[in-house]
């Protein structure tokens, strides 16, 4: 019998210690599901149109540290679009009581302000956030919003200019642009300034729902448009994809100003770098997390810009596009 005792009581210390680091790891997971943050995403398009962008945020996160669903939750709200539901979303974010709310393009942004003055928000726009009223200045933002803007006010010139290299007999240029963006109407007054100088004329197109564009694109070749622009909106960025088709068969050239857009079958893209700089907004979170104040944090501008051109959609429309212009592309789609 004795024999029989001794293996048991053997077994007594390595029991003991199995139970002593379940017990550990159990208030290892218990302590970090308490400490773990929480990042709100509000975004005004839908998550698969964003995918990239989403996924260049979560590797900014890692790179600095954090892993999603572990030291980190990540509560995602996107509104496909439909404006309507921002503010229904944010004040969900605002109930979960997240540490911090990434807010991407301006329709967003405007709604996480107003759903809280004490959840520190950032945010990326191609919009000017000042003008619209989200910060007080990019060098002090005051309040509780701070984040990357896309202040370039020369861009909407420069796709034109693109356009007039590109097209040189279109002097008559559409531009789709969303009245609902708060953001629309300065960068439609810019490209009119911008078109008067190069001897346009533009015919203005309000899109505010994806359904009216195969009548506006019937519209511009009534008005015979020799080229089309887009002021970048998420209404028309959801809508992409419909746009360069719409495009390739009406035989229309066009310039965006959204990454992404000659990927999938736009002519020519001319725009900051998103994927650059929603990898950057996680710097931001990262020092927010850490204590700092979005007050004293810098709104910062793009540092990376890209030229994408699609010469497979060159072809489809008959259009040849001049070497020059090639050769200051920083990609090319064959």
């Amino acid at each position: 019998m004795q024999g029989l005792v001794e293996p048991q009581l053997s077994m007594l210390p390595r029991l003991v210690v199995g139970a002593v680091v379940l017990t550990f790891a159990t208030v290892a997971q218990a302590q970090e599901l308490e400490t773990r943050r929480t990042i709100g995403f509000l975004s005004a398009s839908s998550l698969s149109e964003q995918r990239t962008l989403v996924d260049a945020f979560k590797q900014g996160l890692r790179s600095l540290g954090y892993t999603v669903g572990k030291s980190v939750g990540l509560e995602i709200r996107a509104a496909d679009g439909r404006y309507e539901r921002l503010p229904e979303l944010a004040a969900e974010l605002v109930a979960l009581k997240a540490d911090v709310i990434f807010a991407a393009s301006a329709p967003a942004i405007k709604a996480a302000k107003v759903a809280t003055n004490a959840i520190p928000i950032v945010f990326e726009t191609l919009s000017d956030p000042v003008a619209d009223g989200f910060v007080a200045s990019l060098a002090r933002p005051g309040g509780n919003l701070t984040g990357l803007a896309g202040v370039a006010p020369e861009l909407s010139g420069k796709r034109l200019e693109l356009l007039k290299e590109v097209v040189p007999g279109a002097l008559r240029v559409a531009v789709l642009f969303n009245p609902e963006n708060p953001n629309a109407r300065r960068i439609l007054k810019e490209t009119e300034i911008s078109a008067h100088a190069l001897g346009m004329q533009l015919h203005v197109m309000e899109i505010r729902r994806s359904d009216e564009l195969e009548k506006a694109f019937q519209t511009m070749v009534k008005a015979r448009a020799g080229a089309f622009t887009v002021i970048p909106d998420p209404v028309l960025l959801a809508a992409r994809k419909k746009v360069a088709d719409l495009a390739t068969k009406a035989r229309l050239p066009a310039i965006y100003g959204t990454s992404g857009v000659a990927e999938i079958g736009g002519l020519m893209v001319y725009a900051p770098n998103l994927s650059d700089l929603w990898h950057r907004a996680a710097t931001y979170v990262d020092k927010i997390l850490k204590g700092a104040k979005p007050a004293d944090l810098p709104v910062e501008q793009p540092t990376k810009f890209e030229l994408v051109i699609n010469l497979k959609t060159a072809k489809q429309i008959g259009l040849v596009i001049p070497p020059n212009v090639l050769a200051r592309a920083d990609k090319v789609i064959r």
